[in-house]
């Protein structure tokens, strides 16, 4: 099969998916373990993962804006990158990588025991009954958990600036307040609700198409992770560069 025509199936994966959206009954319980369970694994990887993000992110601007004179706009540099870019990142390739994989290999299992072609003899739809729920709970986790990752990574990136750089309290905090704004925010929650789906969708999408047995379902399990990164990456720029063009920033 040629990238081409994978494309293509991808692409009429998620148009199934959209028409599976709002059709009953929904799969309430199917959401809620779903969504525990995306939660639980990612949670503390990603609580983890953002500190060092932060903290990076905070002395190389720290270092960058301290040779360039402009001091007083380390926090609003380090808490603007948090928020709308690194934030997002981390909780997508969290999920991705710990929730999408299980889903992928979830539904791989299923489909190589058969259970999907028995779902479809049964007249039920695996789109409706097993795609939908984890795509929704994978949305609303990646906005929950953005929240957490974004309030670790810039506490992180405060610290190591006011303890590490000899960075003041109010100067950090005064330059953003200067320069954020509610759109930052929302453009941060916004990546974080595509890159959720992104990764619900291509994991579903390798699992019920694996075969080959359990050599096919990991296989289908790697490519999934993979590819998620590399579209995680191209959305990411694309939003990015919408937002720009769209939502005029402060102090311009």
């Amino acid at each position: 099969m040629n990238v081409l025509e994978s494309t293509g199936q991808f692409a009429a994966f998620i148009g199934q998916t959209v028409k599976a959206l709002p059709r009953r009954p929904f799969q309430v319980r199917e959401l809620i373990q779903q969504a525990w369970f995306i939660s639980s694994v990612s949670i503390l990887p990603a609580a983890l993962v953002s500190i060092p993000f932060g903290a990076v992110i905070a002395l190389q601007l720290g270092s960058l804006v301290r040779q360039l004179g402009a001091q007083s706009f380390t926090g609003a540099a380090s808490v603007l990158a948090v928020v709308r870019e690194s934030g997002p990142i981390v909780t997508a390739l969290i999920i991705a990588g710990a929730g999408g994989s299980a889903i992928c290999a979830d539904l791989g299992a299923r489909k190589i025991r058969e259970e999907i072609d028995a779902m479809r003899v049964l007249g039920i739809d695996p789109v409706q009954r097993l795609v939908v729920p984890r795509v929704i709970a994978s949305m609303l986790v990646a906005v929950l958990l953005n929240g957490l990752v974004s309030v670790v990574g810039v506490a992180g990136g405060y610290v190591f600036n006011v303890l590490v750089q000899g960075g003041t309290t109010g100067a950090y905090i005064a330059s953003f307040q200067a320069l954020g704004q509610l759109p930052d925010l929302v453009a941060g929650e916004l990546k974080a609700l595509v890159f959720g789906a992104a990764a619900a969708l291509v994991a579903s999408y390798k699992g019920l198409n694996a075969g080959g047995g359990p050599k096919g379902v990991g296989d289908a399990v790697n490519q999934s992770v993979v590819i998620t990164f590399m579209l995680l990456f191209a959305l990411n720029f694309l939003i990015t560069a919408i937002y720009f063009q769209v939502v005029p920033q402060k102090g311009t």
